[in-house]
């Protein structure tokens, strides 16, 4: 059977420029949270604290703890000085990255990235990315990037002018330094206080760890008309032995798992699929990296609610969020943030779809 052609179109809206969030909220819990019927399309208006009467004991509530690095270098090239970006996306091997590089550049190019970092532009890869090698490799090179390096906001964010402060912001507070490899925020996650978590676990929400390094598959742009010619890069995901016991057990328990994030659900689905696939089994622990495209028409494996933001027009990620609530409701959902003058994007205001 021919696939049903899909049109990006459909995820079009046009959003004012002032409710591009600029910063967070303060406390981070005092976001605005819109509640979506999954089923019913129905529209309530919250606060983001107010989610503690959204989950019930019982539920699972899993989160991406990855961590975001400080993944923009500022170079200039050796001989000629001209200023060259370095965003590194996507870690090969020790010393070799996966970079978008900004400016006028060619292969064999040396990029001085200061405090004795350089770096080398490889190969070309064709499709926006470069595979650069560095001097330095291991914790050297990581001292180095936590000391020259810039949080990767997105550039609809002009940032604090204050690295200290942006790295504090653009972190979820649950992130774990074992799993640094994003370069872009899971940003539902930024909306949780450890207060909040505390009061969660004391309800009886059962609180999952999973792992999605953020990249290019999260964030690049969907081009094609027909959005199911779409092909995503891949990410790194991670499923721990205890996480997978616990989200099996709320499987047979028929317990409801939350995703907080897109970044979350993607892991949960690949989950599912290499479970439906006969690769896995439900339980066991699962690594390795992930290309999944989620759109309408999917059937999640399971994800049963989601924790979101507002996201861009005629990106995946809306496309995700319309596959669990459909497109009209999510359309619908927007309009109404539109005009009830919700904070949209990385910093702004969230949903909950359940």
């Amino acid at each position: 059977m021919k696939q049903k052609t899909i049109s990006l179109e459909e995820f079009n809206y046009n959003l004012p420029k002032h409710l591009i969030a600029q910063s967070p909220a303060k406390p981070r819990d005092h976001a605005r949270l819109l509640c979506l019927g999954r089923l019913s399309g129905h529209i309530r208006h919250c606060r983001f604290d107010d989610l503690k009467n959204e989950l019930h004991s019982g539920d699972v509530l899993v989160i991406n703890d990855s961590k975001v690095f400080p993944a923009r270098l500022i170079g200039h090239k050796d001989g000629s000085g001209g200023q060259v970006e370095i965003f590194l996306h996507k870690f090969i091997q020790d010393g070799h990255w996966e970079c978008l590089v900004g400016g006028r550049v060619h292969s064999g190019l040396k990029i001085i990235c200061g405090h004795g970092l350089q770096a080398i532009l490889e190969t070309d890869q064709g499709n926006g990315t470069w595979l650069v090698s560095f001097n330095r490799g291991g914790q050297a090179f990581w001292r180095l990037l936590d000391q020259i390096g810039r949080m990767p906001l997105p550039p609809y964010i002009q940032g604090s002018g204050r690295q200290s402060l942006d790295r504090l912001r653009y972190q979820t507070v649950y992130a774990q330094e074992k799993h640094k490899g994003s370069v872009a925020a899971p940003t539902a996650g930024l909306h949780f206080t450890k207060r909040m978590l505390a009061r969660l676990r004391q309800k009886g929400v059962d609180i999952v760890p999973v792992t999605l390094h953020v990249g290019l598959g999260t964030f690049a742009a969907v081009k094609e008309v027909d959005i199911t010619k779409h092909q995503m890069h891949s990410e790194f995901v991670s499923i721990s032995a205890s996480a997978a016991k616990a989200l099996a057990a709320a499987k047979k328990q028929n317990r409801r798992i939350v995703a907080v994030g897109t970044t979350s659900c993607r892991v949960l689905e690949s989950y599912g699929q290499e479970i439906n696939q006969g690769r896995l089994s439900l339980g066991e622990a699962y690594q390795g990296w992930t290309d999944i495209f989620i759109y309408p028409g999917y059937k999640f494996a399971l994800t049963d609610a989601l924790i979101t933001n507002f996201h861009l027009p005629k990106s995946s990620l809306l496309m995700l969020v319309s596959a669990l609530a459909g497109q009209k409701a999510i359309m619908e959902a927007y309009r109404q943030a539109i005009k009830e003058n919700y904070r949209f994007y990385s910093y702004g205001d969230a949903m909950f779809i359940g």
